[in-house]
């Protein structure tokens, strides 16, 4: 309908009565005369009725400039802006932008861009920067992202850490409240279903050795029947923290089999954020803060035990809770979607001990002692000095050894030295019982006299054969001894037996008559002092033993 013809049909009826038969006349005449309904009519008087406004030729049109000229500048404009803008939103204003291209201009990849002094206000270019989509709120606004899950449960589970609100509770002890330690929430989120699993630690920051010891509790069989959930993902997906970067870390998913996969760094992706594919267990962090933690400002936990256990019987309360789109709980999805071949079990913990250990080349000392973090191990005795692979993980009280590609072990830390006045010696290793056969064989062995006059032995008997080697020698006449040197030799059997009795301590008369003729017999062999002595002692030595023995 003309516009004209419904303000005067409203005029008219404003100047009637809410009452008045006349109303509904002047309608249904309306209604003929253009062929509509009574309620199109009405419907049509409803709505504001506003006068047509007349622009110009040029509205919204740029007049000093062209409107290309003035989309090039607002384009400058709005990346100096988003150049300058710092984390906290700070950034130059529409003024300033100006200013730099009037008096300095702005290199680009097209040359150096310079506006004339007084070319640009800043009403005009910032109603443009509005009209045009090149303010702040437009630019910032983010692209539309697409959701992902899982096809079957432990396809993917979500991990991450969160400090939990209530910080340094009264239960963590005055250590814990003067040091950097606090409270955190360490869960896991199935990202098919949604079935949770957390626990809290007290920690100093994300660590690998806590976040491995989460991983064996959530992977492996629960003690409460009400919570089947448990296996090994195929995935692990988290943020790109120290956990993910920790070597011993990634050395035990690759055992376990697991993939683990990061986020994209922050501001990787233009303006999209990277780390929004992680919200799953962010809001199940969320979740637990405002729906249990929010319940110990009345009522604390009074350990870290008590705490877990308030925690999972929540969370036994949350896996019961429905799907996100199924008409069924978290924990039936879980259940009804795991692959056909089941879930995978997890390892037992000493198997799960083995996958955090690192080799490490160290040296044993004199002692077969080694320091690992201030504490000394004790090793064989045999590893004394010798090159070792410790076998040392972060969930062992005690250390392994490869010695000889032999795995040796456990070890423990050393027991300190011995009490004084006591005597400790070692069974000897197989490498000392060599070095002393080496050694006895050393002491035995001697070189040939044909290796330094060089003739070989065969030479020399062929002469001894000859009787070359047997000369004549001249006569000569001995050089008297020295009357103050001691001779070599008794000069009789009665000066021997003086000396024999000295040496024995007793007189010759209270030896028995096996004694002395031993004696006797021994003297008519030689009367040498040095030989003589040496059967004696060795004789009399023998004599002793048999006796204790026989005793």
């Amino acid at each position: 309908m003309p516009f004209e013809v419904l303000v005067a049909l409203q005029n008219q009826l404003d100047e009637l009565s809410p009452r008045n038969a006349q109303r509904k006349a002047l309608i249904e005449e309306t209604c003929e005369s253009f062929g509509i309904s009574p309620a199109t009519l009405r419907r049509l008087l409803r709505k504001p009725q506003l006068p047509y406004l007349a622009f110009r030729s040029d509205y919204n049109k740029p007049r000093i400039l062209t409107e290309a000229d003035m989309r090039r500048y607002c384009e400058l404009v709005a990346a100096l802006k988003l150049r300058t803008t710092n984390k906290k939103g700070r950034r130059l204003s529409t003024r300033a932008c100006i200013e730099l291209l009037e008096r300095h201009g702005i290199e680009t990849s097209e040359g150096l861009v310079k506006v004339e002094p007084g070319r640009l206000k800043l009403s005009t270019v910032s109603r443009y920067l509005t009209q045009w989509g090149y303010d702040n709120r437009t630019l910032t606004i983010e692209p539309p992202w697409t959701p992902f899950q899982a096809t079957h449960s432990n396809e993917c589970w979500q991990f991450d850490f969160s400090p939990s609100d209530l910080k340094k509770p009264a239960f963590a002890g005055k250590a814990v409240k003067e040091s950097s330690d606090y409270l955190a929430l360490a869960g896991v989120i199935d990202d098919r279903s949604g079935v949770c699993y957390q626990e809290y630690h007290v920690v100093k920051g994300e660590d690998a050795m806590t976040a491995l010891l989460f991983l064996f509790n959530a992977m492996s069989p629960k003690p409460d029947k009400h919570c089947p959930f448990q296996g090994i993902p195929s995935v692990i997906y988290m943020d790109a923290g120290p956990v993910s970067k920790s070597r011993v870390f990634l050395q035990v998913m690759k055992q376990l089999g697991v993939e683990v996969r990061v986020h994209m760094p922050k501001g990787s992706d233009g303006r999209r954020t990277t780390a929004r594919s992680k919200g799953k267990v962010e809001r199940s962090f969320l979740t637990i803060k405002s729906s249990l933690e929010t319940l110990y400002h009345l009522q604390q936990p009074e350990s870290l035990e008590e705490a877990n256990a308030w925690l999972r019987k929540y969370l036994q309360e949350y896996n019961a809770m429905d799907h996100r789109h199924e008409d069924h709980s978290r924990l039936d999805d879980w259940r009804l979607n795991l692959p056909p071949q089941g879930f995978r079990e997890m390892c037992s913990w000493e198997r799960f001990r083995t996958f955090a250990r690192e080799p490490e080349q160290r040296k044993a000392d004199s002692n077969a002692c080694v320091g690992i973090d201030g504490i000394r191990y004790q090793l064989s005795h045999e590893m004394a000095g010798q090159d070792i692979t410790l076998l040392w993980g972060i969930f062992d009280s005690e250390l392994y050894v490869e010695f000889n590609s032999e795995k040796q072990g456990p070890f423990y830390p050393e027991a300190g030295p011995i009490p004084f006045g006591k005597f400790r010696k070692h069974k000897k290793s197989n490498v000392e019982i060599k070095a002393d056969r080496i050694g006895q064989l050393a002491k035995t062995i001697s070189l040939p006299r044909s290796a330094l006059s060089g003739s070989k032995s065969s030479d020399q008997a062929l002469l001894a054969q000859a009787n070359i080697l047997h000369l004549e020698q001249p006569n000569s006449t001995p050089f008297d001894d020295d009357p103050f040197l001691p001779t070599a030799t008794f000069k009789n059997k009665l000066e021997a037996k003086t000396v024999i009795a000295d040496y024995l301590g007793k007189p010759l008369s209270r030896l028995t008559d096996q004694q002395m003729e031993a004696v006797n017999t021994i003297l008519d062999d030689s009367l040498d002092k040095h030989t003589v002595l040496e059967k004696v002692r060795a004789y009399f030595t023998l004599s002793s033993v048999e006796r204790s023995g026989d005793n």
